[in-house]
């Protein structure tokens, strides 16, 4: 096709040891590659696109990206999850779980998470989704289809089926237990390596393979082994949910008498390419009676990434404590969206707010440290010098954001006022791979109406099987009360 040049009011630019901000800038593509980015470019152009009052940056990568139509939000007003159809009880594990959708349904669910990852500006995604509804876990074939969606609609993806050792289930008293099959979950293992040796590097690259071991609690320690040891043949990343309850807190020590960070640690689990979603229950901290900051030495020294979803956490009353001091202790940190909304906006304006609460002070995190985190460390994650930048030679992996419209006031600063008032609506182009997957918020050969309405058809579905996974089986009506008593 040739050069593309973007003209926008502001470019987040990055000049090898930072972002820098760029007014009346310019970033030029060709093929999937950036080849400058300044002010002035007088080379031959296919292609001239003036953004007019935006800020353009790089792409946002979302290591905990909702790759499903979320069943999390059933629960924001719907406590406690156990009685709500959110945890399964004896008697769902005992009647032998089924899968709730369809294998079409299943694809559906992913493709339209996906277009909304686009809409949203984020350009790089390893995906999360409920096993709450299916049989056990996640499988290869699903993730070959995926592979495919997400290629067809050019978003890079780290894709890997969530396999499990074990489960959490609840009894007649509503007590937490575990069950366990681990030849089952070890299998799930073997397939998911074989599907990282067979789908790595596919559509020129945009997919690549990762290991998800779905949660720590349920984890046996040779699960673990295997992971670590089939992540260092492949050169691959895994992605372990890890600090994230009370629950899980609580149940690592009794199993194994550790911290989950000292267990991971004492399995030689830790290192630069292990993603750990939450980051909340760590010693040190108000959420667990283990005095010192002994885990998150571990985490600095290892080199491991804490993905923080301050959205999700904020609706269960809680918040990483804390990101600041966290970063300044030398963890790598990134983001994650997790739940519907999957804006990575609101994300970063959540973490900032949650950390000036949690710190009390007004400085406890900028807008700059957030942006970074979404950037620069998820692609430090990754192991990707190549993404999270705007600079030659780096993916041409762009998301540009509105400045002019009425809902964002006056401007104060372009990353600040997006913080401010903007959100994931406001992304008006997403390019990946060099590739433009979205402009003026249309994705080609997407109808988004039809989307919503099919999205919606298929969550009524899903909603209408949650007396099944609750405890009595009450109907759907005394499970999710509405906000208000409906008049007759």
């Amino acid at each position: 096709m040739g050069a593309v040049r973007l003209r926008a009011e502001w470019v987040v630019a990055y000049d090898g040891a930072g972002h820098r901000l760029l007014q009346a800038g310019e970033v030029v593509f060709e093929g999937p590659t950036i080849i400058f980015v300044g002010r002035g470019y007088d080379g031959p152009m296919a292609l001239d696109l003036d953004l007019g009052q935006a800020v353009v940056g790089p792409g946002f990568i979302d290591l905990n990206a909702l790759f499903d139509l979320d069943s999390t939000v059933l629960g924001f007003d719907n406590q406690p999850d156990h009685l709500h159809g959110r945890v399964w009880p004896r008697s769902y594990l005992e009647r032998g779980p089924r899968e709730v959708y369809t294998a079409d349904e299943q694809d559906f669910g992913r493709y339209y998470a996906m277009v909304q990852l686009i809409l949203n500006g984020i350009t790089t995604a390893q995906p999360i989704a409920s096993l709450l509804y299916r049989a056990w876990a996640e499988s290869a074939d699903e993730f070959t289809r995926i592979a495919d969606v997400a290629g067809a609609l050019g978003l890079r993806a780290y894709l890997g089926p969530a396999y499990m050792t074990g489960l959490t289930y609840t009894d007649e008293a509503g007590n937490p237990r575990r069950h366990f099959d681990e030849a089952r979950g070890l299998a799930g293992l073997e397939e998911a390596r074989q599907f990282v040796r067979e789908v790595d590097g596919r559509h020129g690259g945009l997919i690549r393979g990762m290991l998800a071991p779905d949660r720590i609690e349920t984890c046996t320690p040779e699960l673990l082994r295997r992971t670590r040891d089939a992540a260092r043949e492949l050169g691959c990343p895994v992605r372990l949910h890890c600090c994230q309850s009370a629950y899980e807190f609580a149940s690592v020590r009794e199993q194994h008498g550790l911290t989950p960070i000292e267990w991971l640690a004492s399995l030689d689990f830790l290192g630069p390419r292990v993603m750990l979603p939450h980051g909340i229950h760590l010693s040190g901290t108000p959420y667990t009676d283990v005095p010192g900051t002994g885990d998150q030495e571990l985490l600095a020294a290892s080199g491991a990434t804490l993905v923080t979803c301050p959205i999700v956490a904020a609706r269960y009353g809680e918040a990483m404590v804390s990101f600041k001091r966290f970063r300044e202790m030398g963890i790598n940190l990134a983001f994650g969206t997790d739940t519907w909304p999957p804006d990575m906006v609101a994300n970063l304006r959540e973490a900032v707010h949650l950390c000036r609460v949690v710190e009390r002070r007004s400085d406890a995190l900028s807008t700059a440290e957030a942006y970074e985190a979404a950037t620069l460390g998820a692609a430090k994650a990754l192991g990707r010098d190549d993404l999270g930048r705007l600079s030659p030679g780096a993916k041409a992996d762009i998301a540009a954001f509105r400045l002019d419209r009425p809902e964002l006031g006056p401007l104060v600063d372009p990353l600040q006022s997006l913080l401010i008032a903007g959100s994931g609506r406001d992304c008006c182009l997403t390019v990946i791979d060099g590739r433009i997957v979205m402009q003026d918020r249309q994705i080609p050969g997407v109808d988004l109406e039809v989307l919503r309405w099919r999205a919606q058809a298929q969550y009524d579905k899903l909603r209408s099987t949650y007396p099944e996974r609750t405890p009595g089986h009450p109907p759907v009506e005394a499970i999710f009360r509405p906000t208000f008593e409906v008049m007759p």
